[in-house]
């Protein structure tokens, strides 16, 4: 088995055969509990999208009609996302097709998002991931990394450090958890008589993916939609280094507590401090490629082609080269024929196209709620009561888009779909209530992070949680870890919002 290797889509049950066992009493009241609380959510949304559509449709409601059919089409939009089985995808491309057939959007706001540089940007990078993965790189990092501890907080802070790490190296946290649960797997070959500890790096691992992804403008989709919404918004966006310098310092700090809780959750004191000692031969037992010894030809490059793409993206202003074009460049020397390590039809292959096409999709959507006024007359309608505080006003807004953003998971699964919904409406809020509109995206899009509290919160969790084979971690453990973690990344990013990111050039208050 590989140590590293490739999957896009998380780990299918396996199918039995035989008569499938009668459903026990505890599982049917517990799937009615289900469709009753579903049930009452949707009567929820649909009054409330009732009451808005109603009220925009009034005569002094001051919106326009477009904005009148974005509001119906986005709102009908997100009560799909959250209360039916269809694919994402398919819902935005679904939505961006009315608003194009009902003259809302025109052809060309929907088709130019796909040629929008941070599509080109996503696209380039998977190329380069999949060269570093097929260079074996990512087996030796690991490797190296891991054989270093010697007691299970070394360990649990040393795979930490690794998996942000692999933050520059592979976009989307989908992609970073198919990377690391081989090396899970790995570590719980070797860890076989110690269940506790690996119940607790299960846990870890998807946690700290997520939780890791704000240290990169290319860890999330969600980051390149939150940019690309306030370029159009406000004409500024975010740029490699920008979001390095203000992501990475929370991305460690959020970590490396959240390797310090898991391990007092989920471990005891004796657990903790017994010592243990994983040696390079272990992990080299799982993996195709050596692990030890001087790096190959293909891992040498690997790693010097990685190293200078991520210094081209952070120096871009003092080469003026656009992010996209260097990641270009980057993907033609990954799978070129005398230097790279991956062939080009194959690096292609690894590029999740559901995904680039519903960014590109949400985009079209973010985009159509800010140009027809949909997303300034919400805030307009909904930001009175706030208004009325005085300069208790700003504070209080900050406070409450971080927390709806923390809490938005629950409803809306997709990062991506999240940030499409709720950056308009953010950037929108932001100026009436005296906050910075990319102080106050970009804080809503770091609490988005957090998305813990169910197995099917987000892919990283799903996939560490069914595991063929192994047992890992049950629904039970994930709310027992989210109602500590929870708080404790709320209180963070508002820590960073008002008292760190205005030292890096970000303040809340213009």
């Amino acid at each position: 088995m590989n140590l590293v290797e490739h999957a896009t889509t998380p780990p299918r049950p396996a199918r039995t055969t035989g008569t499938t066992p009668a459903p026990t009493a505890g599982a049917r009241a517990a799937a009615r509990r289900s469709l009753v609380v579903r049930s009452m959510a949707a009567v929820v949304e649909l009054s409330i999208a009732a009451a808005v559509i109603v009220a925009a449709r009034q005569p002094d409601a001051g919106l326009s009609p477009q904005g009148a059919v974005t509001l119906m089409v986005f709102v009908l939009a997100v009560w799909l996302w959250i209360f039916t089985s269809i694919d994402d995808t398919y819902v935005a491309l679904g939505a961006a097709t009315v608003l194009i057939l009902t003259g809302t959007m025109d052809t060309r706001s929907l088709f130019s998002t796909l040629g929008e540089e941070t599509i080109w940007l996503l696209l380039a990078a998977f190329v380069i991931a999949a060269g570093v993965r097929a260079s074996g790189l990512a087996n030796r990092g690991a490797a190296f990394i891991i054989t270093g501890a010697t007691t299970p907080r070394q360990l649990a802070h040393l795979t930490t450090l690794a998996l942000v790490v692999t933050t520059f190296a592979v976009p989307s946290t989908s992609g970073r958890a198919a990377l690391a649960l081989p090396v899970f797997l790995a570590l719980r070959q070797a860890l076989g008589a110690r269940p506790a500890l690996v119940k607790a790096l299960a846990i870890l691992f998807p946690s700290v993916i997520l939780l890791s992804a704000v240290g990169s403008f290319l860890g999330a989709g969600a980051h390149l939609i939150t940019s690309q919404i306030l370029e159009t918004a406000t004409g500024n966006g975010f740029d490699f280094a920008t979001w390095l310098l203000l992501g990475l310092p929370l991305a460690l700090v959020a970590s490396h507590g959240c390797a310090e809780i898991v391990l007092w959750m989920f471990t005891t004191p004796a657990d903790r401090n017994e010592r243990l000692r994983i040696s390079a031969d272990d992990l080299e037992h799982h993996s195709e490629t050596p692990v030890t010894g001087p790096l190959s030809v293909a891992e040498s490059r690997a790693a010097l082609l990685l190293g200078a793409v991520v210094v081209l993206w952070c120096t871009e202003p003092l080469h003026g080269l656009h992010p996209a074009l260097v990641a270009l460049i980057g993907a033609l020397v990954a799978a070129s024929p005398s230097y790279g390590s991956v062939d080009l039809a194959k690096g292609l292959k690894s590029v999740p196209w559901s995904l680039l096409l519903f960014m590109a999709a949400t985009l079209a959507l973010g985009n159509a709620l800010v140009q027809t006024g949909t997303a300034e007359w919400l805030a307009g309608g909904a930001l009175e009561p706030i208004r009325s505080l005085g300069s208790a006003a700003a504070p209080l807004f900050v406070v409450l888009v971080v927390l709806l953003s923390t809490v938005a998971h629950l409803v809306i699964q997709s990062r991506s779909a999240r940030s499409a919904v709720l950056i308009p409406i953010v950037i929108a809020f932001s100026p009436a209530a005296g906050v910075d509109p990319m102080a106050a995206a970009f804080a809503s899009t770091a609490a988005a992070g957090f998305c813990h509290t169910l197995t099917s919160s987000a892919k990283p969790v799903a996939m560490f949680a069914a595991v063929d084979g192994v047992e890992t971690y049950s629904p039970k453990d994930l709310l027992r870890l989210s109602t500590l973690l929870a708080p404790v990344n709320v209180a963070l990013v508002l820590l960073f919002s008002f008292l760190v990111w205005p030292l890096f050039g970000l303040p809340l208050f213009p």
